[in-house]
């Protein structure tokens, strides 16, 4: 039988699938934040490295999911605060594939053996009960990790290898500041650290910071490129 135009040829699950839902508008106040990986500075740590901080992702309706502690995965109650910063991911750059043919990525079958997800709440779904059963370590298991471990499952802009690292630098270049007051309260204590130790030890204070910094940069270099094994994301 021929094909009239009013015919639909495709799969009408697939084309179900493709149609994404609208997003909600981005709501701070009520800490609403759809599809964006959020931050907000850590107690202590972001203080002595201010680019260093908590990380979670937001659901499609804004809910924000974040790893806090060993076998917890927090919703819509983001740990350490309101969202200092976010960045808003694109849903078409992620693949959510009904069965291996219908890939969008060049990830087939490592995306297929990681595990594949049919929409991005279902994706978020899926890492959540993975980190459910995972012990929190800042160096080795954190909030990092399991926004990482979305963006997999995502293969987000194509590619699967998203870990602490290249995750940290995405927030870091491509952040945006929810307001003038996030960019104080993510400042000001690193700053207040800095002089207070200046005037009590004198310069070996900005010595002191730079090497907490470096040593973290590296550690985290080090198990996200040369050790993967010790890392979980």
């Amino acid at each position: 039988m021929e094909l009239t135009d009013n015919t639909v040829s495709e799969n009408p699950h697939q084309r179900m699938l493709d149609e994404k839902w609208p997003l909600p508008p981005m709501d701070p106040k009520r800490a609403r934040f759809p599809c964006c990986i959020v931050w907000t500075p850590l107690p202590i740590v972001s203080w002595l490295a201010p680019f260093i901080g908590h990380v979670g992702i937001a659901k499609e309706d804004g809910t924000i999911l974040d790893f806090a502690g060993s076998n917890f995965v927090n919703v819509d109650n983001f740990a350490f605060g309101a969202v200092a910063r976010y960045i808003q991911l694109d849903r078409e750059k992620c693949c959510f594939p009904p069965h291996l043919a219908a890939h969008t990525c060049k990830n087939n079958y490592e995306h297929a053996e990681y595990g594949t997800a049919l929409t991005w709440d279902d994706a978020l779904r899926s890492s959540t009960q993975n980190f459910q059963h995972k012990s929190y370590n800042l160096f080795t298991c954190n909030c990092h990790s399991f926004v990482a471990n979305c963006l997999n499952r995502f293969s987000y802009g194509g590619t699967m290898r998203w870990n602490i690292v290249n995750l940290a630098v995405l927030i870091l270049f491509k952040g945006k500041w929810v307001n003038h007051g996030a960019v104080v309260r993510s400042f000001l204590p690193f700053i207040v650290v800095l002089c207070a130790g200046i005037i009590v030890a004198g310069w070996p204070t900005v010595i002191g910071l730079a090497s907490f910094s470096l040593l973290l940069i590296g550690w985290f270099v080090f198990v996200s490129y040369f050790a993967k094994n010790l890392i979980e994301v």
